[in-house]
């Protein structure tokens, strides 16, 4: 039986979403498949970015440290960038053009000027070494990065395709932007006119073979992505209108406390706050007492992060110095938040209510959500699946729907969903069911309410507080080290990330290893967050299987009880 919250949701988005609404429905047809999508979205993000911008002009967008720019200001800012990529640059309609560069001001409009440039921005990862930034600009052809100078740094040291502008994002927005403002161009140079077919974005995503894919997304795809959050916002803010009387009074607020080159804070919430009107405050880096200080002097109204991060805010030692009344909502994504720490945000949090969602990269973050009392009554659950737009499926390796109840793969079709990984069909293939469902990896089931249930992951990856790391690709590195003659990767429990990279090694014959020397090893070669926090060194081959492939599944079993009884070896 659906709750009566549920009934109640789905009473106001019938209303947001039928005739007369802000949000009416109209249908979209691509590869023989018919799908919903909202008619009120601009078709592109250029057009998005004025008219909202102009809505809003006069209130406050970014606040990072002692700079605070309106709406207005960043717009007329990301105006003569798009200009200068024109002019100056030389950037011509579809070129790649990358940011690897932390949270800052700079970052946001750079990537707005590059799509009203006609670019495609390709959002590089800021944690990756420069062999593996290297690998992503040459993968996705990326010609032209813009970096911060740790990016910039490390990009110095590796061969690469892109021609490498460095920023000082710590400066003003002005400051910052002037290294590209100065190669001519700006807000008067002629912009192309964009299509939703045009091409917006390309994110990266690790999944199980290793080196990073870039999911390229239309335009159409990207503000369907931010308009299907709008509904689920507009849907939550008539709610809230209902039960207390009126609507909110304070400006929308958020923390820009996630990379913005994740999906999670691209879409929702960065892209979503132009039509929200909405303050981000800027972290350049996470810190949960920094986090909460923000909170209280800039009256967030709305926090959304990993699990991690509400996890840390709720049991730091110094919360009740902050006055955090103001905030409705914990949300969080990326990955799992266990049960008891849902029951714990709404008893300790002085009345916000704890909210999951579900997305991927290539949903463009759209997928499913549990909202309050919902997600109270069924905490180990992701949710729902969003309306208007998402239709999820649990199929099985077929693609063909398994009964309700049964187990099988999590597969979401959207108009939202992205449009290949670039230069890779076989990849792109195998991602799509014949009906162009997307295969997330995930393994789980729906009940009879039609919430979803995430039991395992069909993908060899682990989800290191929200971060996808791919177990072969750190098996990859591991045998690069010669002494090393059989290696599995996998994931192990962690308090505070949810899961963290583990490995068993076993040596070459007559060869001695210690988990610390290849801990030190792989720091040469892969990001920090994806080195094993625990190596085991076994002086026997790893179990097989009868195709002679190592054993996986009873390894991981076997050192996962290990570390639950707290053995050591």
């Amino acid at each position: 039986m659906p709750s009566e919250l549920d009934i109640r949701l789905d009473a106001i988005m019938d209303q947001l979403t039928g005739p007369g609404g802000p949000l009416p429905l109209t249908t979209f047809e691509q590869d023989g498949v018919t799908y919903p999508m909202i008619a009120t979205a601009p078709p592109s993000l250029p057009p998005y970015f004025q008219l909202f911008s102009m809505q809003h002009a006069d209130k406050e967008f970014l606040v990072c440290g002692d700079e605070r720019l309106t709406f207005a200001q960043v717009y007329a800012q990301a105006r003569a960038v798009a200009g200068a990529l024109v002019d100056g640059f030389g950037v011509k309609r579809g070129d790649h053009i990358g940011i690897a560069a932390r949270n800052a001001p700079a970052w946001i409009v750079l990537y707005m000027g590059i799509v009203m440039a006609g670019g495609v921005a390709s959002l590089l990862n800021g944690w990756w070494t420069g062999a593996e930034l290297a690998a992503g600009i040459d993968d996705s052809d990326t010609k032209l990065v813009f970096a911060d100078p740790q990016r910039a740094a490390r990009l110095s040291e590796v061969r690469h395709g892109a021609e490498i502008v460095a920023l000082d994002i710590g400066q003003t927005i002005a400051d910052a932007l002037t290294p590209v403002l100065a190669r001519g161009g700006g807000a008067e140079t002629a912009l192309p006119e964009l299509t939703g077919d045009d091409l917006a974005t390309i994110l990266f995503t690790s999944g199980s073979t290793g080196q990073s894919k870039g999911a390229i997304s239309t335009h159409r795809q990207v503000t369907q992505g931010i308009f299907s959050y709008l509904a689920q916002t507009l849907m939550s803010l008539q709610l809230i209108t209902e039960m207390e009387g009126g609507p909110p009074t304070l400006q929308p607020a958020t923390l820009l406390n996630v990379p913005l080159f994740h999906v999670t804070a691209e879409i929702p919430v960065m892209l979503q706050s132009f039509a929200m009107g909405r303050k981000l405050v800027v972290m350049g880096k996470w810190d949960a007492e920094e986090a909460m200080r923000l909170m209280e002097k800039e009256k967030v109204t709305y926090f959304v992060g990993v699990p991690l991060m509400s996890y840390e805010i709720m049991t730091h030692p110094n919360r009740s110095k902050y006055d955090l009344s103001t905030v409705r909502d914990f949300a969080a994504g990326g990955a799992p938040r266990p049960v008891e720490h849902v029951k714990r945000l709404n008893d300790e949090m002085g009345g916000a209510k704890p909210l999951i969602g579900y997305g991927l990269t290539e949903t463009n973050a759209v997928g499913c959500g549990n909202f309050r009392d919902n997600y109270l009554a069924k905490p180990n659950s992701t949710g729902k699946a969003s309306r208007p737009l998402v239709d999820l499926a649990i199929l099985d390796d077929d693609g063909k729907p398994v009964p309700q109840g049964e187990r099988g793969e999590i597969c979401i079709r959207s108009v939202c969903n992205f449009l290949k990984y670039y230069k890779n069909p076989e990849a792109t293939k195998a991602a799509f069911t014949a009906d162009r469902y997307f295969r997330t990896g995930d393994l789980g089931y729906l009940d009879e309410d039609g919430y979803v249930f995430i039991v395992d992951r069909k993908k060899d990856i682990i989800i290191r507080g929200g971060e996808n790391i791919s177990c072969q690709e750190v098996e990859a590195a591991l045998y690069e080290n010669l002494d090393v003659a059989e290696a599995a990767v996998f994931g192990i429990a962690d308090a505070r990330f949810g899961e963290v990279p583990a490995a068993v090694v076993h040596p070459a014959e007559g060869k001695s290893l210690t988990a610390e020397g290849l801990q030190t090893f792989l720091a040469a070669r892969i990001a920090a967050f994806k080195i094993p926090e625990r190596i085991w060194i076994a002086t026997d081959p790893l179990p097989r299987l009868g195709t002679e492939k190592i054993d996986k599944v009873s390894i991981r079993n076997h050192f996962r009880a290990l570390v639950q009884r707290g053995t050591q070896a």
